[in-house]
């Protein structure tokens, strides 16, 4: 029997599979980079073992690295958890190699299914070997891994070649591996998959299906199951084909097999040879433990019996660290707090505290509703991400809740362009527009020299000003006699983090906390601005700044100051929690300014560099 696991991952996947080690009795080994030093997967663990280094290329692709700190660690298995080395096959051979159980699939199986253009090619699928005009839309693919990374959509024939450095150089960074494909890019499909579990006796079990259709830059964000409105005959033939591809192989363990399903019709995507990020939402309709299931199969079990039968719905909402208004620009900073009413499952690698680096994925958590039916499923999701206390920095939980209520999603009629057609609206602004006066009411109150009581003295208007949702508010409220008063609103009670406004008999009950300038009220979160802003302008005209601390990973071939440039011209690229963000130019003019180079590490706000108009 298995007796101490070392998980060759990072964040919640590693704190998940910690969970389930723990509940069975199994000791815990985690690996952390420099940057993960104080990580929640590094401190929970019951040994943890340091990797040199920040980035992925340094640490957690090291494959070498890792198997010698399970062998230091004393550990006598390895789970590689998803992404980063957990479709290598190379290294599920060093960890077998090395003497160690490796708990996933057959090096063989993930060396025919992990590379996309040779599983396609075993299930008699042909990737396009030469794009022409009448192929286009293309979809540019990296061959190795997945989570969106390495992806690029092509509808002129002239953007090819760009879209597939991109994507190679993504790929490399994200997974050490540079190849990438093209295949057609189906409009407006639905992203259904399967969930199979295989052990070493020959028994394949299929656990349902699965709707990932809500995707940013073909990165899921919203995950359900079983996947809604699909025929009984269309779902039989899914699984049909998840077994076919994993008898094909001879595969063990948890695996995905994906499919793009359009009028009907299944289109074989890949085979995922590990476990998926969305895997709870099977679990729950399941109710099944399936790293329980994958320790148990690596241990040379059997699958007993016929698979459980699905009860009930079950919907899964990722948290990023991102600005989806900006974007889907990553954020860092410290994660203040995190809390979700209970009913959900919450797997995260963060407790309060954290800081949010720039080196990986920006997912803060997963957010799980599971009911007996789909509506009420979503319902209690939307409810509790509505509710959830996430202070630090700028998230998508607005953009998860709105989502999870919108009418197209509401009747299961969505598909992969969702966020292509609804961003605008999903995004746009709508302030609560008492926040402001509740936290200048909760500041005035811990600012008082009175130890927190208000003036007995009548006061001239005071006032506070607050940037919220890329706006700046005013706000103006007076002490008096009885108590703070603002125009049209009645202050009932208002102290440092508790404060409840009447606006025309109805009342709103506000919880305040403040982190320096950073303030949230509620589910609102705002920043204090000085009373006396600047006038002088920050930066110059047509200056490039950049959006999120990064890495500069490569400037425009030939690119050099006084260079004459085009509106939307690329001029540089940046790379942050693995993902590239192209800089363009944002007029016709003449490139003044180059501040930056390749390799380099820039902060948010950073002038990049200055386009003058003419």
């Amino acid at each position: 029997m298995i007796a101490s696991v070392l998980v060759a991952n990072r964040g919640e996947i590693a704190c998940r599979i910690f969970r389930t080690c723990a509940e069975l009795g199994i000791r815990t080994v985690a690996v952390f980079s420099d940057a993960d030093e104080n990580a929640l997967h590094a401190r929970v663990a019951d040994t943890a073992v340091r990797l040199p280094g920040a980035t992925p290329a340094e640490t957690y692709l090291r494959g070498d690295a890792i198997v010698q700190a399970a062998v230091a660690a004393g550990a006598d298995a390895v789970h590689p958890g998803y992404g980063f080395l957990s479709e290598n096959a190379g290294f599920a051979r060093a960890v077998l190699a090395a003497g160690l159980t490796w708990i996933g699939p057959p090096p063989e199986a993930i060396e025919a299914m992990a590379s996309k253009t040779r599983a396609k090619e075993l299930l008699g699928v042909e990737p396009l070997r030469q794009v022409t005009e009448a192929d286009l839309p293309v979809l540019v693919k990296a061959a190795a891994g997945g989570g969106g990374r390495g992806m690029r959509v092509v509808r002129r024939l002239g953007d090819l070649d760009a879209a597939l450095a991109a994507a190679r150089a993504e790929a490399a960074s994200a997974f050490g591996d540079g190849e990438v494909f093209t295949e057609p890019y189906v409009e407006h499909g639905r992203h259904v998959e399967v969930q199979v579990l295989a052990d070493t006796h020959g028994t394949v079990w299929t656990l349902g299906t699965r709707d990932c259709s809500l995707q940013r830059r073909h990165q899921k964000v919203i995950e359900e199951a079983p996947a809604p409105g699909l025929t009984a005959p269309l779902t039989r033939d899914l699984c049909e084909q998840a077994v076919r591809a994993a008898r094909a192989v001879g595969y063990t363990g948890a695996g995905t097999v994906e499919f793009l399903v359009a009028d009907g019709t299944a289109h074989f995507l890949e085979m995922n040879t590990r476990l998926q990020v969305e895997h709870p939402v099977t679990e729950a309709v399941y109710g099944v433990d399936l790293v329980a299931l994958q320790i148990r199969v690596a241990e040379g079990h059997a699958l007993e019996g016929d698979p459980p039968r699905a009860q009930g719905h079950a919907v899964e909402a990722r948290l990023y660290a991102e600005d989806p208004a900006n974007g889907w620009a990553p954020q860092t900073g410290r994660l203040h707090r995190l809390a979700v009413p209970g009913g959900v499952r919450l797997d995260t690698g963060y407790t309060d505290g954290d800081d949010i680096g720039v080196h990986y994925d920006p997912l803060i958590a997963k957010a799980v509703a599971h009911a007996p039916t789909r509506a009420q499923a979503v319902r209690k999701l939307a409810a509790a991400l509505e509710r959830a206390a996430v202070h630090g920095p700028v998230t998508n939980r607005d953009l998860l809740v709105r989502s999870l209520r919108h009418e197209e999603f509401a009747s299961a009629r969505m598909d992969t362009g969702f966020y292509d057609r609804h961003l605008p609206a999903l995004t746009a602004p709508a302030p609560d527009p008492l926040a402001p006066l509740a936290a200048a009411l909760a500041d005035a109150h811990g600012r008082s020299r009175f130890g927190g009581a208000w003036r007995n003295l009548p006061s001239q208007p005071q006032v506070k000003r607050y940037a919220l949702a890329g706006e700046e508010h005013e706000v103006r409220y007076r002490h008096t006699r009885t108590g703070p008063e603002a125009d049209g609103v009645r202050v009932v009670h208002a102290d440092a983090r508790i404060v409840v406004l009447d606006v025309d008999g109805v009342r709103r009950r506000y919880e305040v906390a403040r982190y320096g300038d950073e303030i949230h009220v509620g589910t609102t979160r705002l920043t204090a601005l000085p009373r006396f802003p600047d006038p002088a302008p920050q930066h110059a005209p047509g200056s490039l700044l950049a959006p999120m601390p990064g890495t500069v990973v490569r400037v425009a071939g030939g690119l050099a100051e006084g260079a004459a440039v085009q509106a939307g011209q690329p001029l540089l690229w940046l790379e942050a929690m693995k993902m590239e963000h192209k800089i363009t130019a944002p007029a016709t003019g003449t490139l003044s300014a180059l501040h930056v180079t390749a390799g380099q590490q820039v902060e948010p706000g950073m002038v990049l560099a200055v386009v003058k108009s003419p």
